[in-house]
């Protein structure tokens, strides 16, 4: 018997999101079919994709790893409308869902989700009647059970699941990073949640790999306390020990990647009183150090009128503000605009901080990007 709905899901997930790259840009097939393998045979079951994901590949990619490899009933696969992105109508919107179950070719989706709710966007969903569809969905047995990922206020988590209670969980970016964060509001969104006796799908919880190689005062807090631990398995743990999880979904884009990850997930232990306090130390230093908190998902580049490369730069600038790497960042910045805008070209159209789901000041910062890094390649 379950305390909460998905309790005994494995506390790992796969996000199909970030997937290895060769050198064309494509995703590395065979790299992808050896990350699935281990996956599976460490006892995971949960794998994320989108309809948006690398405009299609993830989806095709989930059938060439995994669907077209593996018994239907070993594993479970979720998958994305969104709304949002492009001009939408009623059927084209539900198209989505069409395209994704013909792309994954999984026969059904085991957990589907409207994408990237948050206030700018919550009225497509709404006008699209895209809640009536998924309740259409589940009860023809094509989806299992249906959710939501959210990128807005507590305020509008508490008013979408008070109008739709048989929501069965949402996706949250829960990470210690961003717990008392003011614009993510973490710790927030995440009891409503569970005020609403709604299950978690953690997204971000190494916050687009930053908590993987965070500051180097935050590295000796971590070391200290287990100098044998990666910091990537304190953020991971940090999050699957909250109360109410399905799953962690972690964006693996190499074996390495999915090596660590599995070396302490595989037996999962929540963190104790002492790592918990070590956790809390981590946060207070963090919340002291001026750094650009992008996640690189790149929505923000779709249609920026100056193709500029906007995680590409925040990147290099926070190899600046981090680290200290004056040089080293502005090689990367170098590297990044070529062929493209510099941060200098914005025209502060807002297209960016529209799409950005973190709610950055993109055009204050990408200001900033240019005193620091045009000013010094010129």
């Amino acid at each position: 018997m379950e305390r909460y709905f998905g309790e005994h899901t494995p506390k790992l997930g796969f996000g199909l999101m970030r997937l290895p790259k060769r050198a064309d840009g494509t995703i590395d097939m065979e790299q992808t079919k050896q990350m699935v393998d281990a996956f599976m045979e460490a006892g995971m079951t949960y794998f994320d994709t989108a309809y948006v994901y690398d405009n299609g590949a993830s989806e095709l990619a989930a059938r060439a790893a995994l669907v077209d490899r593996y018994p239907r009933e070993r594993f479970t696969l979720a998958t994305k409308l969104n709304a949002w992105m492009g001009k939408q109508d009623v059927q084209s919107a539900r198209q989505q869902f069409y395209t994704s179950l013909e792309r994954t070719h999984a026969g059904y989706i085991d957990y589907y989700l409207l994408h990237a709710i948050k206030e700018e966007n919550r009225a497509l969903y709404d006008d699209l009647r895209i809640w009536e569809f998924m309740k259409e969905l589940k009860a023809q047995g094509l989806i299992r059970h249906w959710g939501f990922s959210f990128h807005g206020s507590p305020r509008l988590l508490d008013e979408l699941l008070t109008q739709h209670p048989d929501v069965e969980f949402v996706q949250l970016q829960l990470n210690y990073a961003d717990w008392e964060h003011p614009s993510i509001a973490s710790r927030e969104n995440y009891e409503v949640a569970r005020k609403h006796g709604k299950s978690i799908v953690v997204m971000e919880p190494v916050k687009g790999g930053v908590l993987a190689d965070p500051p180097k005062p935050v590295q000796e807090i971590l070391r200290q306390a287990d100098p044998n631990a990666s910091f990537a398995s304190w953020a991971i743990r940090y999050a699957a020990s909250l109360d109410g999880i399905i799953t962690v979904l972690s964006g693996m884009s190499d074996r390495a990647q999915m090596a660590d990850n599995l070396s302490f997930m595989r037996s999962f232990v929540p963190l104790n009183d002492a790592q918990q306090e070590t956790i809390r130390q981590a946060q207070s230093t963090l919340s002291q150090i001026r750094s650009i908190a992008c996640t690189a998902c790149h929505y923000c580049t779709e249609g920026c009128p100056k193709h500029i490369p906007i995680p590409e730069i925040f990147a290099a600038r926070n190899k600046q503000l981090i680290w200290g790497q004056i040089e080293a960042g502005a090689r990367s910045y170098a590297q990044a605009i070529e062929g493209k805008g510099r941060a200098l070209e914005c025209i502060a159209c807002g297209q960016c901080e529209r799409a950005c789901p973190q709610h950055l000041p993109i055009i204050d910062w990408l200001k900033d990007c240019a005193a620091a890094l045009d000013e010094q390649e010129g």
